[in-house]
Protein backbone atom coordinates (compact mmCIF):
# COMPACT_ATOMS: atom_id res chain seq x y z
CA UNK A 1 0.00 0.00 0.00
CA UNK A 2 3.11 2.35 0.89
CA UNK A 3 4.40 1.93 -2.86
CA UNK A 4 0.70 2.43 -4.11
CA UNK A 5 0.09 5.68 -1.96
CA UNK A 6 1.19 8.79 -4.23
CA UNK A 7 4.15 11.07 -2.74
CA UNK A 8 4.54 14.83 -3.32
CA UNK A 9 7.58 14.03 -5.04
CA UNK A 10 5.49 12.12 -7.24
CA UNK A 11 2.87 14.95 -7.34
CA UNK A 12 6.54 16.82 -8.02
CA UNK A 13 7.76 14.59 -11.05
CA UNK A 14 4.45 14.92 -12.95
CA UNK A 15 3.60 18.36 -12.25
CA UNK A 16 7.00 19.28 -14.09
CA UNK A 17 6.42 16.91 -17.32
CA UNK A 18 2.93 18.36 -17.30
CA UNK A 19 4.12 22.03 -17.32
CA UNK A 20 7.17 21.48 -19.15
CA UNK A 21 5.53 19.47 -21.91
CA UNK A 22 2.10 19.16 -22.23
CA UNK A 23 0.80 22.45 -20.76
CA UNK A 24 3.81 24.29 -22.03
CA UNK A 25 3.61 26.34 -25.03
CA UNK A 26 5.84 24.74 -27.68
CA UNK A 27 4.96 21.01 -25.83
CA UNK A 28 7.10 17.98 -26.83
CA UNK A 29 8.27 19.55 -29.98
CA UNK A 30 10.50 21.85 -27.60
CA UNK A 31 12.70 18.95 -27.04
CA UNK A 32 12.91 18.40 -31.35
CA UNK A 33 14.92 22.01 -31.25
CA UNK A 34 18.02 21.04 -32.12
CA UNK A 35 18.56 18.80 -35.43
CA UNK A 36 21.61 16.45 -33.63
CA UNK A 37 18.68 13.92 -32.83
CA UNK A 38 18.19 13.31 -37.01
CA UNK A 39 21.61 11.55 -37.02
CA UNK A 40 21.55 9.94 -33.39
CA UNK A 41 18.72 8.33 -34.86
CA UNK A 42 20.40 7.54 -38.22
CA UNK A 43 23.60 6.37 -36.51
CA UNK A 44 21.64 3.75 -34.33
CA UNK A 45 19.96 2.50 -37.42
CA UNK A 46 23.22 1.90 -38.40
CA UNK A 47 24.68 0.23 -35.49
CA UNK A 48 21.46 -2.29 -35.05
CA UNK A 49 21.46 -3.25 -39.11
CA UNK A 50 24.97 -3.85 -38.85
CA UNK A 51 25.38 -4.75 -35.48
CA UNK A 52 29.22 -2.98 -35.60
CA UNK A 53 30.15 0.84 -34.33
CA UNK A 54 31.22 2.94 -37.09
CA UNK A 55 34.08 4.04 -37.28
CA UNK A 56 33.99 5.72 -40.82
CA UNK A 57 31.87 8.74 -41.73
CA UNK A 58 28.30 7.83 -42.50
CA UNK A 59 26.77 11.20 -43.53
CA UNK A 60 28.90 14.06 -45.33
CA UNK A 61 30.22 14.19 -48.90
CA UNK A 62 33.08 16.86 -47.40
CA UNK A 63 34.84 14.28 -45.75
CA UNK A 64 33.91 10.83 -46.85
CA UNK A 65 34.92 7.47 -45.09
CA UNK A 66 36.69 9.82 -42.75
CA UNK A 67 37.97 8.21 -39.42
CA UNK A 68 34.98 9.10 -36.74
CA UNK A 69 34.26 8.52 -33.31
CA UNK A 70 30.25 7.99 -32.79
CA UNK A 71 31.17 8.42 -29.06
CA UNK A 72 26.94 8.40 -28.16
CA UNK A 73 26.91 4.56 -29.87
CA UNK A 74 24.78 3.53 -26.94
CA UNK A 75 22.71 6.76 -26.96
CA UNK A 76 21.92 6.24 -30.56
CA UNK A 77 20.82 2.66 -30.72
CA UNK A 78 18.21 3.33 -27.71
CA UNK A 79 16.88 6.37 -29.74
CA UNK A 80 16.78 3.86 -32.75
CA UNK A 81 15.19 1.35 -31.09
CA UNK A 82 12.85 3.91 -29.27
CA UNK A 83 12.38 5.59 -32.78
CA UNK A 84 11.12 1.91 -34.10
CA UNK A 85 8.08 1.51 -31.73
CA UNK A 86 7.25 4.94 -32.44
CA UNK A 87 8.50 7.29 -34.00
CA UNK A 88 9.31 11.18 -32.89
CA UNK A 89 6.65 10.54 -29.57
CA UNK A 90 8.73 7.68 -28.01
CA UNK A 91 11.33 9.87 -28.39
CA UNK A 92 10.16 13.06 -27.05
CA UNK A 93 8.18 11.38 -24.47
CA UNK A 94 11.63 9.36 -22.79
CA UNK A 95 13.30 12.63 -22.50
CA UNK A 96 10.68 14.75 -21.37
CA UNK A 97 10.45 11.69 -18.51
CA UNK A 98 14.55 12.18 -18.17
CA UNK A 99 14.21 15.78 -17.54
CA UNK A 100 11.23 15.13 -14.50
CA UNK A 101 13.59 12.27 -13.23
CA UNK A 102 16.65 14.87 -13.24
CA UNK A 103 14.29 17.15 -11.40
CA UNK A 104 12.94 15.18 -8.84
CA UNK A 105 16.51 13.43 -8.30
CA UNK A 106 17.62 17.27 -7.31
CA UNK A 107 14.52 17.38 -5.14
CA UNK A 108 15.88 14.24 -3.17
CA UNK A 109 19.37 15.13 -3.24
CA UNK A 110 18.72 18.27 -1.19
CA UNK A 111 15.84 16.80 0.81
CA UNK A 112 18.90 14.35 1.85
CA UNK A 113 21.15 16.93 2.68
CA UNK A 114 19.00 18.49 5.29
CA UNK A 115 17.30 21.14 2.94
CA UNK A 116 13.68 22.54 4.23
CA UNK A 117 10.84 21.12 1.58
CA UNK A 118 9.66 24.14 0.38
CA UNK A 119 13.48 25.36 0.04
CA UNK A 120 14.24 22.40 -2.02
CA UNK A 121 11.53 22.54 -4.24
CA UNK A 122 11.99 25.97 -4.91
CA UNK A 123 15.92 25.69 -5.61
CA UNK A 124 15.00 22.61 -7.55
CA UNK A 125 12.64 24.75 -10.09
CA UNK A 126 14.99 27.20 -10.31
CA UNK A 127 18.04 24.71 -11.43
CA UNK A 128 15.26 23.68 -13.53
CA UNK A 129 14.80 26.54 -15.17
CA UNK A 130 18.68 27.46 -15.30
CA UNK A 131 19.37 23.97 -16.64
CA UNK A 132 16.19 24.53 -19.62
CA UNK A 133 18.81 25.13 -22.24
CA UNK A 134 19.59 21.86 -22.67
CA UNK A 135 16.05 20.40 -22.24
CA UNK A 136 16.70 18.64 -25.92
CA UNK A 137 16.61 15.20 -26.88
CA UNK A 138 20.21 14.57 -26.89
CA UNK A 139 22.84 12.47 -25.09
CA UNK A 140 23.38 15.01 -23.25
CA UNK A 141 20.45 14.48 -20.58
CA UNK A 142 21.79 11.34 -19.47
CA UNK A 143 24.80 13.45 -17.83
CA UNK A 144 22.45 16.11 -16.42
CA UNK A 145 20.87 13.00 -14.78
CA UNK A 146 23.69 11.00 -13.83
CA UNK A 147 25.80 13.58 -12.87
CA UNK A 148 23.93 14.87 -9.14
CA UNK A 149 22.69 10.94 -8.96
CA UNK A 150 26.70 10.22 -8.67
CA UNK A 151 27.63 12.67 -6.55
CA UNK A 152 25.01 11.94 -4.31
CA UNK A 153 26.27 8.70 -3.78
CA UNK A 154 29.99 10.25 -3.17
CA UNK A 155 28.32 12.14 -0.42
CA UNK A 156 26.88 9.20 1.06
CA UNK A 157 29.69 7.86 1.72
CA UNK A 158 31.68 10.63 3.10
CA UNK A 159 29.05 10.01 5.65
CA UNK A 160 28.90 6.34 6.08
CA UNK A 161 30.93 3.78 3.91
CA UNK A 162 28.04 1.54 1.68
CA UNK A 163 29.37 -0.89 -0.71
CA UNK A 164 26.72 0.51 -3.11
CA UNK A 165 29.50 3.31 -4.05
CA UNK A 166 31.49 1.11 -6.23
CA UNK A 167 28.41 0.86 -8.53
CA UNK A 168 29.98 3.99 -9.51
CA UNK A 169 32.53 1.92 -11.58
CA UNK A 170 29.95 -0.43 -13.74
CA UNK A 171 27.64 3.04 -13.79
CA UNK A 172 30.87 4.86 -15.92
CA UNK A 173 31.33 2.53 -18.07
CA UNK A 174 27.70 2.60 -19.14
CA UNK A 175 27.97 6.63 -19.18
CA UNK A 176 30.72 6.33 -21.02
CA UNK A 177 29.16 5.00 -24.32
CA UNK A 178 26.19 6.97 -23.42
CA UNK A 179 28.06 10.71 -23.13
CA UNK A 180 31.12 12.16 -23.36
CA UNK A 181 29.78 14.23 -19.82
CA UNK A 182 31.51 10.94 -17.97
CA UNK A 183 35.02 13.28 -18.02
CA UNK A 184 33.15 15.85 -15.61
CA UNK A 185 32.37 12.97 -13.22
CA UNK A 186 36.09 11.99 -13.32
CA UNK A 187 36.98 15.22 -12.70
CA UNK A 188 34.34 15.85 -9.73
CA UNK A 189 35.45 12.10 -8.38
CA UNK A 190 39.16 13.48 -8.51
CA UNK A 191 38.17 16.96 -6.66
CA UNK A 192 36.96 15.15 -3.75
CA UNK A 193 39.81 13.18 -3.39
CA UNK A 194 42.14 16.01 -3.56
CA UNK A 195 39.88 18.07 -1.16
CA UNK A 196 39.39 15.04 1.18
CA UNK A 197 43.20 15.02 1.46
CA UNK A 198 42.73 18.41 2.29
CA UNK A 199 40.23 18.26 5.16
CA UNK A 200 42.64 15.19 6.56
CA UNK A 201 45.43 17.74 6.57
CA UNK A 202 43.47 20.31 8.19
CA UNK A 203 42.92 17.94 11.16
CA UNK A 204 39.39 16.45 9.72
CA UNK A 205 40.02 12.38 9.97
CA UNK A 206 39.93 11.29 6.53
CA UNK A 207 42.60 9.61 5.36
CA UNK A 208 40.72 6.41 4.71
CA UNK A 209 38.40 8.12 2.70
CA UNK A 210 40.99 9.96 0.79
CA UNK A 211 42.17 6.28 -0.08
CA UNK A 212 38.56 5.17 -0.79
CA UNK A 213 37.93 7.75 -2.94
CA UNK A 214 41.53 6.98 -5.13
CA UNK A 215 40.61 3.28 -5.38
CA UNK A 216 37.19 4.39 -6.59
CA UNK A 217 38.66 7.16 -8.99
CA UNK A 218 41.03 4.61 -10.47
CA UNK A 219 38.62 1.77 -11.14
CA UNK A 220 36.38 4.24 -12.45
CA UNK A 221 38.91 6.00 -14.96
CA UNK A 222 39.47 2.52 -16.29
CA UNK A 223 35.74 1.77 -16.62
CA UNK A 224 35.66 4.72 -18.67
CA UNK A 225 38.38 2.69 -21.16
CA UNK A 226 35.63 0.24 -21.67
CA UNK A 227 34.40 1.80 -25.02
CA UNK A 228 34.76 1.48 -28.76
CA UNK A 229 37.82 3.26 -29.35
CA UNK A 230 39.58 2.76 -25.67
CA UNK A 231 42.14 5.48 -24.17
CA UNK A 232 41.74 7.44 -28.31
CA UNK A 233 38.52 8.54 -27.26
CA UNK A 234 39.64 10.35 -23.84
CA UNK A 235 42.27 12.43 -25.92
CA UNK A 236 39.75 12.74 -28.63
CA UNK A 237 37.43 14.62 -26.30
CA UNK A 238 40.57 16.66 -24.80
CA UNK A 239 41.12 17.71 -28.09
CA UNK A 240 38.08 18.64 -28.71
CA UNK A 241 37.36 21.08 -25.70
CA UNK A 242 40.57 22.76 -25.92
CA UNK A 243 39.92 23.79 -29.96
CA UNK A 244 39.66 27.28 -29.88
CA UNK A 245 37.81 27.06 -33.30
CA UNK A 246 34.75 25.50 -31.56
CA UNK A 247 34.32 28.17 -29.03
CA UNK A 248 33.91 30.41 -32.11
CA UNK A 249 31.53 28.56 -34.08
CA UNK A 250 29.22 26.86 -32.13
CA UNK A 251 26.93 28.80 -29.74
CA UNK A 252 26.53 26.29 -26.58
CA UNK A 253 30.83 26.64 -25.97
CA UNK A 254 30.77 30.45 -25.78
CA UNK A 255 30.40 32.27 -22.16
CA UNK A 256 26.82 32.91 -21.09
CA UNK A 257 25.48 36.07 -22.07
CA UNK A 258 22.81 36.58 -18.96
CA UNK A 259 20.39 37.60 -21.45
CA UNK A 260 17.53 34.61 -21.36
CA UNK A 261 15.48 33.81 -18.22
CA UNK A 262 17.00 30.66 -17.94
CA UNK A 263 20.36 32.34 -18.01
CA UNK A 264 19.16 34.84 -15.44
CA UNK A 265 18.41 31.79 -13.20
CA UNK A 266 22.10 30.50 -13.49
CA UNK A 267 23.25 33.78 -12.47
CA UNK A 268 21.25 33.91 -9.64
CA UNK A 269 22.40 30.14 -8.53
CA UNK A 270 26.03 31.12 -9.71
CA UNK A 271 26.01 34.07 -6.97
CA UNK A 272 24.52 32.56 -4.09
CA UNK A 273 26.72 29.41 -5.16
CA UNK A 274 29.93 31.44 -4.40
CA UNK A 275 28.93 32.81 -1.21
CA UNK A 276 28.10 29.08 -0.11
CA UNK A 277 31.12 27.92 -1.53
CA UNK A 278 33.24 30.41 1.18
CA UNK A 279 30.55 28.76 3.73
CA UNK A 280 31.63 25.60 3.29
CA UNK A 281 35.19 26.25 2.95
CA UNK A 282 35.13 27.74 6.29
CA UNK A 283 33.55 24.32 7.49
CA UNK A 284 36.55 22.70 5.65
CA UNK A 285 33.73 21.11 3.72
CA UNK A 286 36.59 21.72 0.90
CA UNK A 287 35.87 19.06 -1.31
CA UNK A 288 32.25 20.01 -1.97
CA UNK A 289 33.28 23.92 -2.67
CA UNK A 290 36.28 22.57 -5.37
CA UNK A 291 33.58 21.03 -7.13
CA UNK A 292 31.86 24.17 -7.29
CA UNK A 293 34.39 26.47 -8.27
CA UNK A 294 35.35 23.57 -10.77
CA UNK A 295 31.74 24.11 -12.54
CA UNK A 296 31.46 27.87 -11.65
CA UNK A 297 34.21 28.30 -13.81
CA UNK A 298 33.81 25.83 -16.40
CA UNK A 299 30.25 27.15 -16.78
CA UNK A 300 31.79 30.93 -17.05
CA UNK A 301 33.66 29.57 -20.30
CA UNK A 302 31.25 27.47 -21.80
CA UNK A 303 27.77 27.92 -21.17
CA UNK A 304 26.76 24.35 -22.43
CA UNK A 305 28.15 23.85 -18.49
CA UNK A 306 25.81 25.29 -16.84
CA UNK A 307 23.07 23.21 -16.65
CA UNK A 308 25.85 21.01 -14.61
CA UNK A 309 26.39 23.25 -12.19
CA UNK A 310 23.27 24.25 -11.04
CA UNK A 311 22.37 20.75 -10.51
CA UNK A 312 25.48 20.50 -8.41
CA UNK A 313 25.19 23.66 -6.57
CA UNK A 314 21.04 23.63 -5.73
CA UNK A 315 21.25 20.98 -2.95
CA UNK A 316 24.04 22.43 -1.44
CA UNK A 317 22.47 25.85 -1.67
CA UNK A 318 19.46 24.47 -0.60
CA UNK A 319 21.00 22.80 2.55
CA UNK A 320 22.80 25.77 3.67
CA UNK A 321 19.87 28.46 2.88
CA UNK A 322 17.43 25.63 5.25
CA UNK A 323 20.29 25.65 8.10
CA UNK A 324 19.64 29.60 8.00
CA UNK A 325 16.31 29.88 8.06
CA UNK A 326 15.91 27.13 11.20
CA UNK A 327 18.44 29.05 12.98
CA UNK A 328 16.37 32.66 12.26
CA UNK A 329 13.05 31.39 12.94
CA UNK A 330 14.02 29.84 15.89
CA UNK A 331 14.38 33.49 17.57
CA UNK A 332 10.91 34.31 16.39
CA UNK A 333 7.36 33.74 17.66
CA UNK A 334 5.44 30.65 17.01
CA UNK A 335 2.89 32.52 15.23
CA UNK A 336 5.43 34.24 12.67
CA UNK A 337 4.35 33.65 9.07
CA UNK A 338 8.51 32.51 8.69
CA UNK A 339 8.35 29.93 11.69
CA UNK A 340 5.12 28.84 9.88
CA UNK A 341 6.53 28.00 7.11
CA UNK A 342 9.80 26.84 8.33
CA UNK A 343 8.36 23.94 10.43
CA UNK A 344 5.73 23.68 7.14
CA UNK A 345 8.89 23.03 5.30
CA UNK A 346 10.05 20.82 7.69
CA UNK A 347 7.04 18.45 8.29
CA UNK A 348 6.84 17.95 4.67
CA UNK A 349 10.01 16.40 4.25
CA UNK A 350 9.17 12.69 5.18
CA UNK A 351 6.40 12.68 2.18
CA UNK A 352 8.69 14.24 -0.39
CA UNK A 353 11.42 11.64 0.56
CA UNK A 354 9.76 8.87 -1.03
CA UNK A 355 8.67 7.90 -4.75
CA UNK A 356 5.96 5.40 -5.54
CA UNK A 357 5.05 3.48 -9.08
CA UNK A 358 2.85 6.78 -9.83
CA UNK A 359 5.36 8.34 -12.23
CA UNK A 360 6.20 4.89 -14.20
CA UNK A 361 2.28 4.40 -14.24
CA UNK A 362 2.08 7.96 -15.61
CA UNK A 363 4.51 7.85 -17.98
CA UNK A 364 2.59 4.57 -19.52
CA UNK A 365 -0.07 6.09 -19.79
CA UNK A 366 0.94 9.27 -21.52
CA UNK A 367 2.34 6.50 -23.78
CA UNK A 368 -0.64 5.01 -24.66
CA UNK A 369 -2.24 8.40 -25.45
CA UNK A 370 -2.13 10.11 -28.54
CA UNK A 371 -4.44 12.42 -29.88
CA UNK A 372 -5.08 15.00 -26.87
CA UNK A 373 -1.14 15.43 -26.72
CA UNK A 374 -0.40 16.24 -29.72
CA UNK A 375 2.97 14.37 -30.43
CA UNK A 376 5.40 15.41 -32.58
CA UNK A 377 5.18 14.00 -36.16
CA UNK A 378 8.03 15.70 -37.38
CA UNK A 379 10.86 18.05 -36.33
CA UNK A 380 9.54 21.58 -35.51
CA UNK A 381 9.02 24.21 -38.45
CA UNK A 382 9.69 26.54 -36.69
CA UNK A 383 13.52 25.59 -36.32
CA UNK A 384 13.56 23.32 -39.06
CA UNK A 385 12.74 23.70 -43.25
CA UNK A 386 10.10 20.67 -42.92
CA UNK A 387 7.67 21.42 -46.03
CA UNK A 388 10.78 22.49 -47.92
CA UNK A 389 12.51 19.26 -47.60
CA UNK A 390 8.93 17.43 -48.45
CA UNK A 391 8.11 19.16 -51.13
CA UNK A 392 11.52 19.32 -53.27
CA UNK A 393 13.35 15.89 -51.52
CA UNK A 394 14.09 14.96 -55.76
CA UNK A 395 16.09 18.39 -55.81
CA UNK A 396 17.36 18.00 -52.66
CA UNK A 397 19.12 14.55 -53.80
CA UNK A 398 20.03 15.74 -57.08
CA UNK A 399 23.44 17.48 -55.92
CA UNK A 400 25.93 18.49 -53.71
CA UNK A 401 23.46 20.29 -51.22
CA UNK A 402 24.82 23.54 -49.35
CA UNK A 403 22.55 23.84 -46.28
CA UNK A 404 23.49 25.17 -42.30
CA UNK A 405 24.92 22.64 -39.91
CA UNK A 406 21.38 22.45 -37.59
CA UNK A 407 19.53 22.06 -41.09
CA UNK A 408 22.26 19.41 -42.22
CA UNK A 409 21.42 17.63 -39.23
CA UNK A 410 17.62 17.57 -40.46
CA UNK A 411 18.78 16.48 -44.28
CA UNK A 412 20.45 13.03 -42.60
CA UNK A 413 17.01 12.57 -40.76
CA UNK A 414 14.50 12.79 -44.03
CA UNK A 415 17.40 11.89 -46.89
CA UNK A 416 19.86 9.92 -45.59
CA UNK A 417 21.69 7.78 -47.05
CA UNK A 418 20.12 9.11 -50.70
CA UNK A 419 21.68 12.41 -49.99
CA UNK A 420 24.75 13.15 -47.73
CA UNK A 421 25.87 16.48 -46.35
CA UNK A 422 28.53 19.30 -46.42
CA UNK A 423 28.23 19.71 -42.14
CA UNK A 424 26.26 19.12 -39.65
CA UNK A 425 25.96 19.30 -35.94
CA UNK A 426 28.93 17.14 -35.21
CA UNK A 427 31.64 19.56 -35.03
CA UNK A 428 34.12 17.46 -33.17
CA UNK A 429 34.64 15.18 -36.58
CA UNK A 430 34.54 18.34 -39.60
CA UNK A 431 37.75 19.85 -37.84
CA UNK A 432 38.99 23.76 -38.09
CA UNK A 433 39.55 23.69 -41.63
CA UNK A 434 36.10 22.85 -42.81
CA UNK A 435 34.75 24.89 -40.13
CA UNK A 436 36.21 28.19 -41.01
CA UNK A 437 35.58 27.13 -45.13
CA UNK A 438 31.51 26.52 -43.52
CA UNK A 439 31.96 30.14 -41.66
CA UNK A 440 33.36 32.12 -44.69
CA UNK A 441 30.60 30.91 -47.12
CA UNK A 442 27.82 31.66 -44.61
CA UNK A 443 29.10 34.94 -43.76
CA UNK A 444 29.72 36.04 -47.67
CA UNK A 445 33.46 36.56 -46.82
CA UNK A 446 36.19 37.50 -49.50
CA UNK A 447 36.40 33.89 -50.49
CA UNK A 448 33.22 32.77 -50.24
CA UNK A 449 33.14 32.20 -53.94
CA UNK A 450 36.30 29.99 -53.78
CA UNK A 451 35.10 28.04 -51.34
CA UNK A 452 31.70 27.26 -53.03
CA UNK A 453 33.50 26.20 -56.27
CA UNK A 454 36.09 24.24 -54.69
CA UNK A 455 33.14 21.88 -52.96
CA UNK A 456 31.18 21.83 -56.26
CA UNK A 457 27.84 22.78 -54.65
CA UNK A 458 24.73 22.21 -56.94
CA UNK A 459 22.29 23.18 -54.53
CA UNK A 460 21.46 25.21 -51.49
CA UNK A 461 18.75 25.85 -49.13
CA UNK A 462 19.51 28.43 -46.63
CA UNK A 463 17.83 30.75 -43.99
CA UNK A 464 16.65 34.00 -45.65
CA UNK A 465 18.42 36.04 -43.94
CA UNK A 466 22.12 34.90 -44.61
CA UNK A 467 24.68 37.12 -46.37
CA UNK A 468 25.23 34.32 -48.28
CA UNK A 469 21.40 33.94 -49.26
CA UNK A 470 21.76 37.42 -50.80
CA UNK A 471 25.07 37.00 -52.87
CA UNK A 472 23.62 33.76 -54.30
CA UNK A 473 20.11 35.46 -55.24
CA UNK A 474 22.21 37.88 -57.00
CA UNK A 475 24.09 35.69 -58.86
CA UNK A 476 23.28 34.78 -62.47
CA UNK A 477 24.59 31.38 -61.93
CA UNK A 478 22.22 30.30 -59.51
CA UNK A 479 18.22 30.25 -59.67
CA UNK A 480 16.16 30.60 -56.94
CA UNK A 481 13.41 27.80 -56.81
CA UNK A 482 11.48 28.03 -53.84
CA UNK A 483 11.42 31.33 -50.99
CA UNK A 484 8.82 30.58 -48.25
CA UNK A 485 9.90 33.61 -46.52
CA UNK A 486 12.01 31.58 -43.98
CA UNK A 487 14.31 29.42 -46.12
CA UNK A 488 15.29 29.81 -49.63
CA UNK A 489 15.69 27.26 -52.16
CA UNK A 490 18.51 27.68 -55.22
CA UNK A 491 19.82 25.68 -57.66
CA UNK A 492 22.77 26.13 -60.46
CA UNK A 493 21.65 26.37 -63.56
CA UNK A 494 22.89 22.91 -64.37
CA UNK A 495 20.48 21.27 -62.60
CA UNK A 496 17.45 24.16 -62.42
CA UNK A 497 15.19 21.60 -64.03
CA UNK A 498 15.21 18.71 -61.62
CA UNK A 499 12.53 18.11 -58.98
CA UNK A 500 10.68 20.51 -60.40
Amino acid sequence: MRALTPSFADCFFVALLAWLFICGASGWKSLLGDGDTGWHIRTGQYILAHHSVPTRDLFSFSKPEAPWFAWEWLSDVLFAVLFRMAGLKAITLFAGALVALYATVLLRFSLWLGANALVAAMLSLVAVGASSMHFLARPHLFTLLALPGCLWLLQADARRNTRWVWWLIPITALWTNLHGGFTVFLACLALFTLGSAIEAWLGRPRWPQVARFGALLAGCSLASLVNPYGIQLHLHILEYLRADWIKNLIQEFQAPTFRSEGQLQFEALLIVGLVVTGLLLRKQRVAEALCILFLAHSSLISVRHAPLFAAVVAPLIGSELSAWWKAWAGNLQRTSVVRILQQLGEDLQPVFRRNTVWPLVVVLVLAALDAPLKWPRDFPSEVFPVQMVHDHSKLLESGRLLTTDQWGDYIIYCLYPRQKVFVDGRSDFYGERLGQDYLHLLQGAYDWRAVLERYGFQVALLPVDLPLTGLLKADPHWRVVADDHRSILLTRLSVQNLGD
